[in-house]
């Protein structure tokens, strides 16, 4: 049974940074993808970034440059490096696991099947 544990969130203020911690527990088989994605208040569900097995890395446009995805394969743990925080990035950080196949990973959370609690980021 796959379980993913988010840790890392918190408040900061603009200009700071945090970074998001993913691990990955219950399965021998290294996803195929792993990803985060953020959902604010009243907003849809956005793709950040996503890294696959083999380190190929997607990342959303508009985080370019501040927003960091890496991956320590012997332990299972996604990170996400988050600098130049903005009021904007406020929401909750969500980790994901999919096991579909590829060697770029989608930014689309409906193709990943398993899912973290969240971690709350606010930025003031």
């Amino acid at each position: 049974h796959v379980q993913l544990v988010e840790s890392g969130g918190g408040s900061v203020q603009a200009g700071g940074s945090l970074r998001l911690s993913c691990e990955v527990t219950g399965n021998t088989y290294t996803p195929d993808c792993m990803g985060w994605f953020r959902q604010a208040p009243g907003k849809g569900r956005e793709g950040i970034a996503a890294i696959s097995s083999t380190g190929t890395k997607s990342v959303l446009p508009s985080v370019r440059g501040r927003f960091t995805i890496s991956k320590d394969n012997a332990k299972n743990i996604v990170y996400l490096q988050m600098v130049s925080l903005k009021p904007e990035d406020s929401a909750m950080y969500y980790c994901a696991a999919g096991y579909f196949g590829g060697s770029v990973c989608t930014l689309n959370g409906g193709s990943y099947g398993y899912w973290g609690q969240g971690t709350q980021v606010t930025v003031s």
